[in-house]
């Protein structure tokens, strides 16, 4: 049990606020849903009736029973909002982008730091039960040494959404800023910094306004300045998102000296929400989500690699995902009692090279990486 009940209020209630951040805030134990921030409409009181419903971002921050401001508006508004928070002596957790620049997420860090405050990216997917499976088998080195890692998180949208803000030319908008940093934050909590990145960021479809597809490849060289990588040898992480892809691409793909790991389908976890899925308090005995055995990976591996034509293949059970083991920590670091798990200096390394891949694509050439 928490020492005492953190006071939280969410700014906006779209589709971050209503499905990622309100239902997981309002299970965890040791936080409070105190308020939450809905301009108009009253969809907000009628799925949580006991908590405030504010109509201004000043009225919820005036509330000083709430220590923890959640900042899910557009992705312009972050910075502004996040800053806001702070200078109103609130910790803060922001959605993804972390910020629309590095600058930005740099500044925001300085901010909280000198506050004695804190500002945390919200990259949930590190909780996702794909990544915590994947995140298993590197361990366990199930397909050998690795030595490809792909990645990635890909939708069929051919044609442009109206009246929708995500649409909207901004350089904060777009499939770069919007599921880039869930795929590159993953890697970088995988294998760390990167030597070097080489991107390719477009605009597939015939109408849009946005950056709609990417291929970002993040090298991690045998050798880096003369210095032995962590592993012995070299590894290449590839991230990528489409917005036409009909046929989905494997979510997850491993390719090592042993075998191979694929997995198809994404955490079960937003579609459930989506569809209605009430998110169970946290140390109730009601089980949240476990992926249906059917959209487990597949681990095929040369039990003799001297040997490769005789393959072994086996299901591999999904890791459950959880999205309240986010905001878990986000209390405990709050009380003291452990250390974030993404930090704000994660966010800006995100920013940084999602800024590096626009660079490295408008220049046609591989970019070396320094933070």
């Amino acid at each position: 049990m928490a020492e005492r009940e953190i006071g939280v209020g969410v700014i906006g209630y779209g589709l971050g606020g209503r499905v990622f951040h309100a239902p997981f805030v309002n299970a965890v134990q040791g936080l409070r849903l105190a308020a939450i921030m809905q301009r108009k409409g009253d969809e907000a009181a009628k799925a949580y009736p006991a908590t405030k419903i504010a109509r201004s971002v000043e009225e919820l921050l005036a509330d000083k029973s709430i220590e923890l401001v959640v900042v899910s508006t557009p992705n312009e508004t972050h910075f502004a909002l996040a800053k806001q928070a702070l200078e109103a002596g609130k910790h803060v957790v922001i959605d993804k982008p972390f910020a629309a620049t590095s600058e930005e997420a740099l500044e925001l860090g300085r901010i909280a730091k000198a506050k004695g405050l804190l500002v945390i990216p919200f990259h949930n997917r590190r909780w996702d039960g794909d990544f915590l499976t994947v995140k298993k088998l590197i361990a366990e080195q199930a397909v050998g040494r690795l030595v490809t890692f792909e990645s990635h998180f890909d939708r069929f949208r051919p044609v442009p959404r109206e009246n929708t803000w995500k649409e909207a030319e901004n350089p904060a908008n777009g499939m770069l800023f919007d599921l880039g940093p869930h795929l590159v934050d993953q890697a970088l909590a995988l294998f760390g910094a990167p030597a070097a990145i080489t991107a390719s960021v477009r605009a597939d479809r015939d109408e849009t306004a946005i950056e709609d597809a990417f291929d970002i490849t993040l090298s991690y060289p045998e050798k880096i300045n003369g210095v032995p990588a962590a592993n012995g040898k070299g590894l290449l992480a590839h991230c990528r998102t489409s917005y036409l892809a009909c046929d989905n691409a494997p979510r997850f793909l491993l390719h090592g000296t042993r075998g191979s790991f694929r997995k198809h389908g994404l955490d079960p976890q937003e579609p459930a929400l989506v569809a209605g899925a009430k998110v169970p308090a946290q140390g109730s005995q009601e089980v949240w989500l476990q992926e249906d055995e059917s959209a487990w990976g597949t681990l095929t591996v040369a039990p003799n690699p001297a040997d490769p034509g005789i393959l072994v293949t086996c299901e591999v059970k999904t890791e459950r995902g959880d999205y309240r083991g986010f905001y878990a920590n986000v209390r405990d670091a709050i009380l003291g009692t452990a250390p974030l798990a993404v930090t704000p200096e994660d966010g800006f390394r995100v920013i940084r090279l999602l800024e590096l891949a626009r660079q490295s694509s408008a220049e046609g050439r591989t970019l070396m990486v320094k933070f």
